[in-house]
């Protein structure tokens, strides 16, 4: 008979399909979470901080996870109000500022633009496809990742919050 054996269980919510993308991504480097813990990854479909967070908390009230994180924006929707709400709940926030376009451009020692042409600028480090999992491998690798931790908190929380 085989010994059963509890896992801790983590839920981290993107705020769409480029965060879920690069979530799966860092979910598939060695070692990550190696001390039994079951990583369920969701998609929240965009709609702002605020919208994340609700996503999150239905989620949580569906099932019992270990723990909560929300990797999201900071461009809508991010308040205080929506800060004190993640705090109530238990939900570890990790912001991407202003994006996670401009987090990952900085994390390869590019100069983010301002305004729409984030998206553009970040393209050709995604093979034009941010939404695919395999397409981060190139430009984001555990070493440019984990060079980045000092410099980027929320890389850093992201990492750690992996186990590695």
């Amino acid at each position: 008979m085989k010994n059963w054996k509890a896992r801790k269980t983590l839920l981290i919510v993107g705020e769409g399909y480029d965060e879920v993308a690069f979530l799966n991504h860092l979910k598939q480097f060695p070692g990550v979470c190696g001390q039994g813990v079951e990583i369920t990854i969701k998609n929240a479909r965009g709609k702002g901080a605020a919208g994340v967070i609700d996503c999150a908390i239905k989620l949580q009230a569906n099932a019992a996870y270990d723990s909560v994180a929300v990797l999201l924006d900071t461009d809508t929707d991010w308040n205080a109000k929506v800060e004190k709400l993640a705090k109530q709940k238990k939900i570890q926030v990790l912001p991407s500022e202003p994006c996670l376009e401009a987090m990952l451009l900085r994390v390869i020692g590019k100069s983010p633009a301002v305004g729409k042409d984030l998206k553009k600028q970040f393209d050709p480090y995604v093979q034009n496809d941010g939404t695919r999992r395999e397409d981060y491998q190139q430009h984001f690798g555990l070493a440019v990742l984990q060079g980045a931790r000092h410099r980027e908190p929320t890389i850093d929380g992201l990492l750690a919050l992996l186990g590695i």
